[in-house]
Protein backbone atom coordinates (compact mmCIF):
# COMPACT_ATOMS: atom_id res chain seq x y z
CA UNK A 1 0.00 0.00 0.00
CA UNK A 2 1.39 3.40 -0.51
CA UNK A 3 1.42 6.45 1.33
CA UNK A 4 -1.13 8.37 -0.29
CA UNK A 5 -3.31 5.41 0.61
CA UNK A 6 -2.31 5.17 3.75
CA UNK A 7 -3.41 8.59 4.70
CA UNK A 8 -6.44 8.15 3.35
CA UNK A 9 -7.17 5.61 5.54
CA UNK A 10 -5.83 7.20 8.90
CA UNK A 11 -8.72 10.24 7.93
CA UNK A 12 -10.92 7.46 7.71
CA UNK A 13 -10.07 6.41 11.14
CA UNK A 14 -10.17 10.08 12.27
CA UNK A 15 -14.01 10.55 11.35
CA UNK A 16 -15.15 7.30 13.15
CA UNK A 17 -13.24 8.30 15.83
CA UNK A 18 -15.07 11.42 15.94
CA UNK A 19 -18.60 9.83 15.67
CA UNK A 20 -17.47 7.52 18.19
CA UNK A 21 -16.70 10.86 20.33
CA UNK A 22 -19.88 12.05 19.57
CA UNK A 23 -21.66 9.17 20.80
CA UNK A 24 -20.13 9.21 24.07
CA UNK A 25 -20.57 13.27 24.88
CA UNK A 26 -24.07 12.23 24.62
CA UNK A 27 -24.65 8.81 26.28
CA UNK A 28 -25.86 9.28 29.61
CA UNK A 29 -25.04 5.70 30.82
CA UNK A 30 -21.64 6.44 33.06
CA UNK A 31 -20.55 2.49 32.31
CA UNK A 32 -21.42 3.11 28.37
CA UNK A 33 -19.63 5.97 28.21
CA UNK A 34 -16.73 4.42 29.58
CA UNK A 35 -16.77 1.45 27.47
CA UNK A 36 -17.14 3.92 24.69
CA UNK A 37 -14.27 6.52 25.63
CA UNK A 38 -12.09 3.29 25.59
CA UNK A 39 -13.13 2.47 22.09
CA UNK A 40 -12.47 6.03 21.13
CA UNK A 41 -8.71 6.33 22.65
CA UNK A 42 -8.13 2.62 20.44
CA UNK A 43 -9.22 4.36 17.33
CA UNK A 44 -7.27 7.36 17.58
CA UNK A 45 -4.12 5.40 18.67
CA UNK A 46 -4.72 3.06 15.48
CA UNK A 47 -5.65 6.19 13.38
CA UNK A 48 -1.96 7.61 14.92
CA UNK A 49 -0.16 4.56 13.90
CA UNK A 50 -1.89 4.03 10.49
CA UNK A 51 -0.61 7.95 10.11
CA UNK A 52 2.83 7.61 11.17
CA UNK A 53 3.16 4.38 9.17
CA UNK A 54 2.57 6.63 6.02
CA UNK A 55 4.74 9.16 6.95
CA UNK A 56 7.16 6.66 6.99
CA UNK A 57 6.62 5.10 4.01
CA UNK A 58 6.42 8.59 2.05
CA UNK A 59 9.87 8.97 3.76
CA UNK A 60 11.50 5.65 2.44
CA UNK A 61 9.82 6.24 -0.99
CA UNK A 62 12.22 9.82 -0.88
CA UNK A 63 14.83 6.94 -0.45
CA UNK A 64 13.94 5.01 -3.17
CA UNK A 65 13.42 7.55 -5.45
CA UNK A 66 17.02 8.69 -4.69
CA UNK A 67 16.10 11.55 -2.93
CA UNK A 68 16.08 10.86 1.15
CA UNK A 69 14.95 13.19 2.69
CA UNK A 70 12.52 14.05 5.41
CA UNK A 71 9.07 14.43 4.04
CA UNK A 72 8.15 17.91 5.21
CA UNK A 73 8.78 20.51 2.07
CA UNK A 74 6.24 20.68 0.55
CA UNK A 75 2.43 21.86 0.74
CA UNK A 76 0.87 18.03 0.98
CA UNK A 77 3.75 16.78 3.26
CA UNK A 78 3.37 20.01 5.88
CA UNK A 79 -0.43 19.21 6.12
CA UNK A 80 0.20 15.83 6.61
CA UNK A 81 2.40 16.59 9.24
CA UNK A 82 -0.35 19.55 10.79
CA UNK A 83 -2.94 16.71 10.96
CA UNK A 84 -0.44 13.82 12.33
CA UNK A 85 0.81 17.05 15.51
CA UNK A 86 -3.42 17.66 16.16
CA UNK A 87 -3.38 14.28 16.86
CA UNK A 88 -0.41 13.68 18.81
CA UNK A 89 -1.01 16.62 21.08
CA UNK A 90 -4.67 15.48 21.54
CA UNK A 91 -3.34 12.16 23.30
CA UNK A 92 -1.33 14.57 25.10
CA UNK A 93 -3.34 16.29 26.36
CA UNK A 94 -6.19 13.87 26.82
CA UNK A 95 -3.15 11.64 28.97
CA UNK A 96 -2.48 14.98 30.96
CA UNK A 97 -5.71 16.07 32.04
CA UNK A 98 -8.23 13.28 31.02
CA UNK A 99 -10.50 15.73 29.03
CA UNK A 100 -12.41 13.15 26.38
CA UNK A 101 -13.95 15.77 25.01
CA UNK A 102 -10.93 17.28 23.17
CA UNK A 103 -11.02 15.15 20.73
CA UNK A 104 -14.47 16.13 19.06
CA UNK A 105 -12.37 19.30 17.75
CA UNK A 106 -8.97 17.28 17.31
CA UNK A 107 -9.91 14.64 15.59
CA UNK A 108 -11.90 16.60 12.71
CA UNK A 109 -9.72 18.85 12.60
CA UNK A 110 -7.10 16.32 11.64
CA UNK A 111 -9.55 14.63 9.25
CA UNK A 112 -10.45 17.81 7.53
CA UNK A 113 -6.72 19.17 7.22
CA UNK A 114 -6.06 15.55 5.65
CA UNK A 115 -9.12 15.22 3.25
CA UNK A 116 -8.36 18.91 2.21
CA UNK A 117 -5.25 17.72 0.19
CA UNK A 118 -7.59 15.87 -2.24
CA UNK A 119 -10.08 18.55 -2.22
CA UNK A 120 -7.80 21.35 -3.15
CA UNK A 121 -5.87 18.52 -5.25
CA UNK A 122 -2.55 19.28 -3.51
CA UNK A 123 0.55 17.76 -5.76
CA UNK A 124 1.31 14.24 -3.74
CA UNK A 125 4.62 13.70 -5.87
CA UNK A 126 7.66 13.43 -4.07
CA UNK A 127 10.41 15.80 -5.39
CA UNK A 128 14.31 16.35 -4.66
CA UNK A 129 14.57 19.55 -2.30
CA UNK A 130 16.40 22.62 -3.63
CA UNK A 131 19.42 23.64 -2.58
CA UNK A 132 17.40 26.04 0.13
CA UNK A 133 15.79 23.21 2.10
CA UNK A 134 19.13 21.15 2.65
CA UNK A 135 19.82 21.58 5.94
CA UNK A 136 19.66 19.37 9.36
CA UNK A 137 17.67 22.81 10.50
CA UNK A 138 14.65 22.18 8.39
CA UNK A 139 13.66 19.63 10.47
CA UNK A 140 13.79 21.41 13.30
CA UNK A 141 12.16 24.48 12.33
CA UNK A 142 9.01 22.39 10.74
CA UNK A 143 8.70 20.05 13.65
CA UNK A 144 8.42 22.76 16.31
CA UNK A 145 6.26 25.49 14.30
CA UNK A 146 3.93 22.25 13.69
CA UNK A 147 3.66 21.57 17.08
CA UNK A 148 2.67 25.26 17.64
CA UNK A 149 0.11 25.06 15.04
CA UNK A 150 -1.23 21.88 16.14
CA UNK A 151 -1.74 22.86 19.80
CA UNK A 152 -3.29 26.54 18.46
CA UNK A 153 -5.57 24.25 16.20
CA UNK A 154 -6.87 22.28 19.31
CA UNK A 155 -7.35 26.10 20.93
CA UNK A 156 -9.46 26.79 18.13
CA UNK A 157 -11.77 24.16 18.32
CA UNK A 158 -12.21 24.54 22.22
CA UNK A 159 -12.76 28.14 21.80
CA UNK A 160 -15.44 27.82 19.42
CA UNK A 161 -16.86 25.05 21.82
CA UNK A 162 -16.79 27.43 24.63
CA UNK A 163 -18.30 29.87 22.43
CA UNK A 164 -21.06 27.96 21.69
CA UNK A 165 -21.92 26.97 25.38
CA UNK A 166 -22.15 30.60 26.17
CA UNK A 167 -24.68 31.18 23.37
CA UNK A 168 -26.54 28.62 24.72
CA UNK A 169 -26.36 29.58 28.39
CA UNK A 170 -26.75 32.82 27.58
CA UNK A 171 -30.50 31.69 25.99
CA UNK A 172 -31.05 29.73 28.84
CA UNK A 173 -30.62 26.33 27.14
CA UNK A 174 -28.92 23.85 29.26
CA UNK A 175 -26.21 21.82 27.92
CA UNK A 176 -25.47 18.96 29.76
CA UNK A 177 -23.60 17.02 27.34
CA UNK A 178 -20.47 19.95 27.06
CA UNK A 179 -17.99 20.40 30.09
CA UNK A 180 -17.99 23.29 32.14
CA UNK A 181 -17.15 26.64 30.84
CA UNK A 182 -14.12 27.00 33.47
CA UNK A 183 -13.27 23.93 31.96
CA UNK A 184 -13.25 25.02 28.08
CA UNK A 185 -11.41 28.26 29.23
CA UNK A 186 -8.35 26.86 31.26
CA UNK A 187 -8.25 24.53 28.23
CA UNK A 188 -8.11 27.14 25.76
CA UNK A 189 -5.04 28.60 27.80
CA UNK A 190 -3.38 25.53 28.09
CA UNK A 191 -3.03 24.52 24.46
CA UNK A 192 -1.80 27.86 23.77
CA UNK A 193 0.54 27.86 26.82
CA UNK A 194 2.22 24.64 24.85
CA UNK A 195 1.70 26.06 21.68
CA UNK A 196 3.36 29.42 22.13
CA UNK A 197 7.06 28.08 23.08
CA UNK A 198 7.07 25.86 20.58
CA UNK A 199 6.36 28.58 17.83
CA UNK A 200 8.82 30.48 19.33
CA UNK A 201 11.55 27.42 18.72
CA UNK A 202 10.20 27.71 15.43
CA UNK A 203 11.06 31.03 14.81
CA UNK A 204 14.53 30.69 16.27
CA UNK A 205 15.46 27.85 14.29
CA UNK A 206 13.96 29.71 11.64
CA UNK A 207 16.42 32.26 11.61
CA UNK A 208 19.57 29.92 11.94
CA UNK A 209 18.82 28.14 8.96
CA UNK A 210 17.61 31.58 6.99
CA UNK A 211 21.16 32.52 8.25
CA UNK A 212 22.63 29.16 6.83
CA UNK A 213 20.30 29.42 3.24
CA UNK A 214 20.33 32.91 2.58
CA UNK A 215 22.85 34.61 4.58
CA UNK A 216 21.10 36.91 6.82
CA UNK A 217 19.16 35.73 10.14
CA UNK A 218 16.09 37.78 9.55
CA UNK A 219 14.75 39.52 5.65
CA UNK A 220 11.39 40.78 6.57
CA UNK A 221 10.33 37.60 3.74
CA UNK A 222 6.21 37.41 4.09
CA UNK A 223 6.48 34.25 5.52
CA UNK A 224 8.99 35.51 8.18
CA UNK A 225 6.86 38.89 8.89
CA UNK A 226 3.32 36.83 9.15
CA UNK A 227 5.20 34.02 11.53
CA UNK A 228 5.81 37.41 14.03
CA UNK A 229 2.56 38.66 13.59
CA UNK A 230 1.52 35.13 14.55
CA UNK A 231 3.97 35.31 17.47
CA UNK A 232 2.71 39.07 18.83
CA UNK A 233 -0.95 37.45 18.72
CA UNK A 234 -0.56 34.79 20.99
CA UNK A 235 2.26 36.83 23.22
CA UNK A 236 -0.65 39.34 23.55
CA UNK A 237 -2.87 36.05 24.54
CA UNK A 238 -0.63 35.10 27.46
CA UNK A 239 -0.37 39.11 28.60
CA UNK A 240 -3.98 39.78 28.48
CA UNK A 241 -4.75 35.94 30.27
CA UNK A 242 -1.97 36.47 33.05
CA UNK A 243 -1.34 39.91 33.64
CA UNK A 244 -5.01 41.54 33.22
CA UNK A 245 -7.04 38.13 33.78
CA UNK A 246 -8.47 38.02 30.31
CA UNK A 247 -10.90 35.27 30.60
CA UNK A 248 -13.47 33.39 29.26
CA UNK A 249 -15.26 35.13 25.92
CA UNK A 250 -12.51 37.67 25.37
CA UNK A 251 -9.98 34.83 25.27
CA UNK A 252 -11.76 32.73 23.23
CA UNK A 253 -12.29 35.59 20.91
CA UNK A 254 -8.91 36.34 20.55
CA UNK A 255 -7.55 32.68 20.08
CA UNK A 256 -9.92 32.51 17.01
CA UNK A 257 -8.13 35.71 15.77
CA UNK A 258 -4.92 34.29 16.14
CA UNK A 259 -5.89 31.08 14.85
CA UNK A 260 -7.26 33.28 11.79
CA UNK A 261 -3.55 34.25 11.53
CA UNK A 262 -1.92 31.10 11.63
CA UNK A 263 -3.67 29.90 8.88
CA UNK A 264 -3.04 33.00 6.88
CA UNK A 265 0.27 32.51 7.61
CA UNK A 266 0.62 28.62 6.43
CA UNK A 267 -1.52 28.87 3.49
CA UNK A 268 -2.22 32.64 2.63
CA UNK A 269 1.15 33.68 2.29
CA UNK A 270 1.91 30.94 0.20
CA UNK A 271 -0.90 31.28 -2.35
CA UNK A 272 -1.06 34.90 -2.29
CA UNK A 273 2.55 36.66 -1.38
CA UNK A 274 5.98 36.42 -2.92
CA UNK A 275 8.78 35.49 -0.79
CA UNK A 276 11.03 33.37 0.04
CA UNK A 277 9.27 30.72 0.74
CA UNK A 278 7.29 30.28 -2.03
CA UNK A 279 8.60 26.71 -2.74
CA UNK A 280 6.51 26.07 0.44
Amino acid sequence: MSSDKLIGLSMIIYLVSFLLHMVALVTHRPDLKRQIHFMTSGVVWLGLLVHTSAFGLRWLESYQLGYGRIPLTNMYESMVFFAWTIIVLLLVLKLRYGHHFIGIVATPLAAITLGLTSIFNIPTQIDPLIPALQSNWLTAHVITCFLGYGAFAISFGVSLLFLYSQACANRRITLTFLPKAAILDELNYKAIAVGFPMLTLGIFTGAVWAEYAWGTYWSWDPKETWSLITWFVYALFLHLRLQRGWKGTRSAILALIGFAVVIFTYFGVNYLLVGLHSYA
